[in-house]
């Protein structure tokens, strides 16, 4: 399927339309795995950030308790996370990521590099280095979430 380029200048329209061929495929790329877009977003979030108590958890992925706990039973079933008590606070539960979790999360980035160079392969890398520094520039100021670069290990 093609775009065709001759009625806009627009970015937006072909912005939208690139982040949803990225999305769709990714999403496909993660599926084999068991994983939704949401749980790469929680595993990503403990990578970057460490453990962390599951009301800082539900803050840093913008969830209410209810949603946190469906996402933790999720991701705890399958051994990706682990909850244990606060060595300060009893009362409170740490959420960690765990090796599977890593590993996992390892996965699910190379398979969306995988879809991002074949979406971009018709970029030359100087090219792809300019869109990035491009949309780096324009989201400035905005969270992202993911700091490591998935080639990089």
């Amino acid at each position: 399927m093609t775009v065709e380029h001759t009625c806009s200048r627009a970015a937006g329209p072909l912005l939208d339309h690139l982040a949803r061929l990225l999305r769709t495929r990714a999403e496909a790329s993660i599926a084999h795995m068991g994983l939704r877009p949401r749980h790469v977003v929680a595993l990503t979030v403990l990578r970057d950030h460490g453990a962390m108590s599951q009301q800082a958890y539900a803050a840093a992925l913008e969830l209410d308790r209810t949603n946190l706990v469906g996402l933790l039973n999720e991701l705890e079933s399958r051994g990706l996370v682990a909850r244990r008590r606060s060595p300060e606070d009893r009362r409170r539960h740490l959420v960690e990521l765990t090796d599977e979790g890593a590993r996992t999360l390892r996965e699910a980035e190379r398979a969306f590099v995988d879809v991002e160079d074949e979406l971009l392969s018709p970029l030359d890398g100087e090219q792809r280095n300019a869109l990035v520094s491009l949309l780096q520039q324009v989201t400035a100021g905005h969270t992202v979430l993911c700091t490591e670069d998935p080639r990089a290990g």
